[in-house]
């Protein structure tokens, strides 16, 4: 345990100091002192908070669930649920995405274990787009986020799934070999886990949960802080300007999205907090295109995919979110 800890030493110092900072920001403001704290950064300390509050048991519960899938399930389990024939392949991935709650940080490794043993790869990518998305963990998030929203968390789930079966079956078309940059000798897992004692497993399975919590937690924090500063600082005519623009403002929420490369499972309550400012299909923009496409995962997929493959992943995401929800804006 304390090698785990001393691996996440730089997370532990960031979030411990921003503990302290937001703690002698609440415990200043009720304080008769000389020195008065601006009330803007008062409301934003109250934003943050609530941001966090509200997401962080859903980044555990998300983590504790990755964990368990990663040690007790083998990829051999999902590949037997992969049909022969190309759509169903294609439907059965997305399902299967839908029920796997996995995040976007721990997807990648996952879909090149299941490619470099026969998934093809228009399954995999399904697999890759609705897995951090559609996920129990991340509907329920959303359904709390908007204000038990039943509406909002089925678009979500309905639009993200249609989303990526459309993607799935281009890449189908377009790409015929597994598009991995070398070929990877992977050692099965399965076979290694049953050398290993159940109190082994459970232990790695703790582990990878914590690695995953620091890693997601950085992330929804700084998400979180940027949220935050935006609606306090930034001049509400900025944003009322392109709002009435549902293409511009489409842009900036799905660009906003890709940029800050958020936890699925926290997601919804940062955009939540633009309900105000952008139109439904701005906000769904942002929640389906950031877990399925963003920074950190495109840093991800090119340590592992063609640089071509990995383009055309990400500029044919991009489109079909903005054609499908720019088509669907006037009844969501």
């Amino acid at each position: 345990m304390i090698r785990i800890f001393r691996s996440h030493i730089i997370d532990i110092t960031g979030i411990f100091l921003l503990a302290i900072l937001v703690y002698l920001i609440s415990f200043s403001s009720g304080l008769d002192l000389s020195l008065e704290i601006p009330a803007s950064l008062l409301n934003l300390n109250v934003i943050f908070i609530s941001i966090l509050i509200e997401a962080l048991p859903f980044v555990l519960i998300g983590v504790l669930i990755a964990g368990f899938i990663q040690i007790f399930i083998t990829e051999e389990h999902i590949q037997r649920w992969i049909p022969k024939n190309r759509a169903a392949a294609v439907v059965m991935s997305c399902v299967v995405g839908a029920l796997f709650p996995a995040c976007e940080c721990g997807i990648v490794p996952i879909i090149r274990r299941l490619i470099s043993k026969g998934v093809p790869v228009y399954a995999a990518i399904g697999f890759m787009l609705t897995g951090p998305l559609i996920n129990p963990i991340v509907i329920a998030s959303t359904y709390m986020a908007f204000g038990n929203d039943l509406k909002m968390a089925g678009l979500r789930m309905g639009m993200g799934f249609l989303v990526a079966i459309i993607v799935a079956f281009a890449v189908s078309f377009k790409f015929k070999s597994n598009q991995l940059k070398d070929s990877i000798h992977l050692i099965n897992q399965h076979s290694k886990a049953k050398k290993t004692s159940f109190i082994d497993q459970v232990w790695s399975m703790l582990t990878h949960s914590i690695d995953e919590f620091f890693d997601m937690s950085k992330y929804l924090i700084i998400g979180a802080f940027l949220a935050s500063i935006v609606q306090v600082y930034m001049p509400a005519k900025v944003f009322l300007q392109s709002a009435d623009d549902p293409v511009v403002s489409l842009l900036i929420m799905m660009g906003f999205a890709y940029i800050l490369s958020l936890c699925s499972e926290a997601d919804a309550f940062i955009g939540a907090s633009f309900s105000s400012i952008f139109p439904r299909s701005s906000i769904l923009g942002f929640l389906i295109f950031g877990p399925m496409i963003d920074f950190k995962n495109t840093i991800m997929m090119l340590s592992v995919f063609r640089l071509k493959f990995v383009l055309g992943i990400l500029a044919l995401t991009a489109s079909v979110v903005f054609i499908t929800l720019l088509i669907f804006q006037n009844v969501i």
